[in-house]
């Protein structure tokens, strides 16, 4: 009756139908990826004069990105390194570096997650790297099964936001934005957030007594960093050639897989060829679901932009003055409840879309709103229920999600701090990228 115009719906009603179409489909218990594709289709058919042929034709031409290529070989990179023992020799590494002060192997895995993240651009691929090493033996030097599950499960979350990152990648590729730029823009924020989350681990381990390992020699420290020195290569290559203009994201994606395959097999030899078809095979399992999620979510920015609800949220906020701080406020609130139900990829793919030009109507730097949408994503990880990071670490230290939930929290506040400060001091994501002239 609304598409043949017997009842009239306004702008605002086609926008609520949308979204409570969407959200009940989810509360169901549906796959996000096939709520987003119903939903398109079932308002186009009832609700839309545009042409089903037209729909067909976007899903095919919404995903003929080349930045896509991407994902599939940062997943498979990520996979290589996590299974060939690049890890472990990163974890000697950091522990022989920071392992004496307060809380050393709790410092020893926001060391070491940091440098995971810097090539996997996974978090769950870090905490489980990490995590499966660094958890028992903090539990065997005397520490609460609670500090170290906290350290591991929050610092993991640097893999989504040190760069190669599979969050960034999603982001671009949602927004037309430099996904060169934003590798380049997250440099300095996962340094100051790693730091961060140091300070609140040493402080922790300072006031609570927790023990402290021998310190290394510095014969020792060349040795662990000579031999981490093949994974660490990695973060030169994918950096230093996208910085340089050898090759592109996606290019170093590619090169990075190949990379990862070769140190892992041939160099470390911790993976054996016969175990590369699993990881092969687990990598495009990854891959398709993140594709199809993708997929989807291109059809329902082609919905958002046909019915011109982003433009029509622009306008409501300019309306009522609401500036670029009292906008990313409430982006950040909204980003927040999202991810208590949704994990960080359908968040990007559905939200960016709707947000991104009002936050470039509003005067908001691309860059400095992607990296603020990759920290949102950050904390959604860490806390329930849908926080990724929370199970992984869950079946690692063998904890509940509600002991787990606890765990976090001071390590999760001081995110929050660091949400509000990339949030409000934008230079801290723009330094760098306007210092290489980006």
């Amino acid at each position: 009756m609304g598409k043949y115009g017997i009842v009239h719906l306004g702008g605002g009603l086609r926008s609520f139908i949308v979204f409570a179409l969407l959200i009940s489909l989810m509360l169901t218990g549906m796959p996000i990826s096939i709520a987003l594709g119903l939903t398109v289709l079932s308002f186009m058919f009832m609700l839309s004069d545009v042409s089903l042929d037209s729909v067909a034709m976007k899903l095919f031409t919404g995903i003929e990105n080349f930045e896509i290529m991407a994902i599939p070989f940062f997943i498979l990179a990520g996979n290589f390194l996590t299974h060939g023992g690049v890890a472990r020799r990163m974890i000697n590494f950091a522990t022989s570096m920071v392992g004496h002060w307060h809380g050393g192997l709790g410092l020893s895995a926001v060391l070491a997650c940091a440098l995971f993240a810097a090539v996997s651009g996974s978090s769950p691929a870090t905490v489980v790297a990490i995590g499966s090493v660094l958890m028992p033996a903090m539990v065997a030097q005397g520490y609460p099964p609670r500090f170290g599950a906290g350290v591991v499960t929050t610092s993991g979350a640097l893999g989504i936001l040190i760069p190669p990152s599979i969050a960034m990648v999603l982001f671009s590729v949602s927004t037309n934005t430099s996904v060169g730029k934003l590798f380049i823009a997250g440099i300095v924020p996962g340094v100051v957030l790693a730091t961060m989350l140091g300070i609140t681990t040493w402080y922790r381990a300072w006031r609570f007594g927790y023990p402290r390992m021998e310190r290394s020699s510095w014969s020792a420290r060349v040795r662990a960093g000579r031999e981490s020195m093949w994974g660490l290569l990695l973060i030169v290559i994918v950096i230093g050639g996208i910085y340089t203009g050898i090759f592109t994201p996606t290019e170093a994606a590619a090169v990075s897989a190949v990379y990862a395959f070769l140190i892992a097999v041939f160099v470390y030899k911790d993976l054996r060829l016969a175990d590369v078809p699993r990881v092969l095979l687990t990598s495009a399992n990854m891959s398709a679901m993140l594709l199809y999620i993708i997929t989807n979510a291109v059809l329902f920015s082609f919905l958002m932009t046909s019915e011109q609800i982003p433009q029509a949220m622009a306008a409501w906020m300019v309306d009522r003055g609401l500036g670029a701080v009292g906008f990313l406020l409430v982006v950040n609130v909204m980003l927040l409840l999202a991810g208590n139900v949704m994990e960080p990829s359908s968040i990007i793919l559905i939200m960016a879309p709707i947000l991104f030009p009002v936050a470039v109507q509003l005067g908001i730097d691309p860059i400095h709103f992607g990296i603020l949408m990759t920290v949102n994503m950050e904390v959604g990880m860490c806390h329930p229920p849908v926080g990724l990071n929370l199970y992984v670490a869950s079946g690692i230290a063998k904890m509940g999600i509600t002991e787990l939930t606890v765990a976090v929290w001071p390590w999760l506040l001081t995110m929050l701090v660091f949400l509000g400060l990339i949030t409000y001091v934008p230079e801290i994501s723009l330094f760098l990228p306007r210092l290489l002239g980006m």
